[in-house]
């Protein structure tokens, strides 16, 4: 875990560079397509008039330049990064191509910079990440210890992006490790920790979208009306995420190469930007005015209709640009315009609770929706209700949606993914409790004779046990089996049981967890095992079947239900029997 620590250090460091380095890309693009001039500083589109030619055809421009990229540099640089991420993490042992960490910020930049409605926050996940896993490919290090660079690359990157050290924290467990240890928390915190530190060093400590907290007074009406603005953010988020898949549907109807079809997703978006000009671009600015309270009626409905249809289509299209950017905006347009009905509480208060919840629909993630709302804003008294609004939309996302906008993706490319998280059962339970106790062994200098075979044929204990242990003077030597027995028998004059015996490979202890000895069976190709105690001696087998002992106990925990106090209605006899009877089904499961 040190090690890796240490390793994540510089790896944060260098995420935050980049993250620096795709803001200006993005920034320099931007102002040499828009507005003609040589500028890194980030700005939007749309911020003055532009020509409708350019508005049109900028967007289809950067997308024909994304899909020559993906086409013959890597296909790796489609997508909005997490996705890619995931499936690195997941098939890949986490290993990313050093072409993907200059090709995916450029196409980014390229994606960004001419109109496409997207967040840097993608491309900075899988630039960081490939940075950590780049570092890890150079040294010898195991795929899980390359996962929690990748990673940690990756978090450091959106840490240093937003200024948000907590929610990149989250982002990684909720989104990206698939395991809470301390081998790989502790690596990403040191990580998220440094690229914050040279965030303030490059570009400041202040929030993002400061938010004016005076005044900030939360009542019980204002708290349940923030579950409304959560339950409308997980429709939002529910609409959002099928538009996304219906468009991927469709641009893999068309009938020629997909390097084509950025180039129609941008055709979208400029047809977007000729409505709602500032929907183009990753809309940072927009993004603040909605958060502060400044955004007028027109642009909140601009942006919630033109900005989530436009994002949901060119993404289908395969192009390269993040997602949590756009839905901020989307999410904070909502929010915004319920705001106007909804009791005044703070500027901005109501746009805060529909980025929460939109970010919670959206992204599965509710804990980093509230934190990310908390560490943009610094809006620390609206805890309660953004969590309220996250925690209803997230709800309301997992009963209507099988998937998110992130593992749909990597279901359709033949993965299964879950982002359930619970106690493995077979954590709970010890060998004592599943073995076999006092199984049926021989001793290495047992003669077989007939009568030997004949007691181990009626014995019903020798019958089901897949192996027999064979002892010596010092405990276990190996396993036989009755066919091993019968075929060594009949085959010599004089025979032993140690010659039966194939070498003993692993043996458990009573004080191991049903995981260990799930892993010690892989790890030795077993199907059983002898149990042996602190001495040594052989005290019980234990066998693959005995493992599904802790699955089922989970399946009873799960499904089984029974009353356990009685029920006041019932008469006091009736009640006691009714319990009896629930408990006794239960202890046969």
């Amino acid at each position: 875990m040190l090690k890796i620590a240490a390793l994540a250090l510089p790896v944060g460091a260098a995420g935050a560079v980049a993250a620096l380095g795709l803001l200006r890309l993005i920034g320099l693009v931007t102002n040499l397509v828009f507005y003609q001039r040589w500028n890194a500083s980030l700005v939007a589109p749309g911020l003055v008039h532009h020509p409708w030619w350019l508005v049109l055809s900028a967007p289809v421009a950067g997308g024909l330049a994304v899909g020559l990229m993906a086409r013959y540099g890597s296909e790796k640089i489609r997508g909005h990064g997490m996705p890619e991420a995931i499936e690195a993490i997941l098939t890949g042992g986490s290993r990313v191509a050093p072409k993907v960490a200059v090709l995916k910020p450029i196409s980014a930049a390229i994606s960004i910079g001419t109109g496409g409605p997207f967040g840097a926050e993608g491309p900075i996940i899988m630039t960081g990440g490939a940075i950590g896993s780049m570092l890890a490919q150079l040294l010898h290090l195991t795929a899980d210890e390359r996962k929690t660079l990748l990673v940690a690359g990756a978090s450091a990157g959106m840490a240093a992006t937003f200024n948000s050290p907590l929610a990149a924290v989250l982002l990684a467990v909720e989104l990206l490790l698939f395991e809470w240890r301390p081998r790989s928390f502790v690596p990403v915190a040191a990580s998220v920790a440094v690229a914050t530190v040279c965030r303030g060093l490059l570009l400041g400590t202040a929030p993002v979208f400061p938010v004016t907290t005076t005044g900030l007074h939360l009542t019980a009406p204002v708290e349940v009306l923030a579950a409304v603005v959560g339950l409308t953010g997980g429709a939002l988020a529910v609409g959002a995420t099928w538009l996304v898949y219906r468009a991927e549907d469709a641009f893999a109807k068309i009938p020629f190469h997909w390097m084509w079809w950025p180039a129609i997703g941008g055709a979208v978006i400029g047809l977007g930007g000729l409505v709602e000009p500032r929907a183009l671009g990753v809309g940072y600015d927009v993004i603040d005015q909605l958060l502060t309270g400044r955004a007028a009626l027109s642009l909140i409905i601009g942006i919630l209709v033109v900005k989530t249809l436009i994002w949901s289509l060119s993404l289908g299209s395969g192009t390269s640009g993040g997602v949590l950017a756009p839905v901020f905006m989307i999410g904070g347009a909502l929010g915004a315009w319920e705001g106007m009905l909804f009791p005044t509480v703070i500027p901005g208060f109501w746009a805060m609770c529909g980025l929460a919840a939109v970010v919670g629909g959206v992204m599965r993630s509710p804990l980093t929706g509230v934190v990310f709302t908390l560490e943009l804003t610094h809006a620390w008294g609206a805890m309660l209700p953004l969590l309220i609004a996250s925690t209803a939309a997230y709800a309301l996302s997992a009963l209507v949606l099988k998937r998110s906008v992130l593992t749909e993706k990597i279901a359709r490319r033949g993965l299964h993914l879950t982002r359930e998280y619970s106690t493995d059962p077979l954590e709970t339970f010890f060998v004592h409790e599943v073995m076999h106790r006092s199984p049926v062994t021989l001793g290495a200098d047992q003669v077989l004779d007939s009568a030997l075979l004949d007691r181990l044929a009626r014995n019903p204990a020798a019958r089901r046990q897949a192996h027999i242990p064979v002892l010596g003077p010092d405990g276990p030597i190996g396993v036989t089996t009755m066919r091993r027995l019968h075929v060594h028998a009949d085959s010599a004059l004089v025979a032993v049981a140690g010659h039966t015996a194939r070498p003993l490979q692993a043996t458990a202890r009573t004080h191991n967890t049903l995981r260990q000895v799930a892993y010690l069976f892989a790890e030795h190709r077993l199907t059983s095992a002898p149990v042996v105690d602190a001495e040594g001696r052989v005290v019980g087998l234990i066998a693959l079947p005995d493992l599904l002992h802790a699955r089922r106990h989970d399946l009873t925990e799960e499904h089984h239900r029974q009353r356990l106090l009685p029920n006041p209605t019932l008469p006091p006899d009736s009640a006691s029997t009714a319990t009896s009877s629930t408990s006794g089904a239960g202890s046969v499961a």
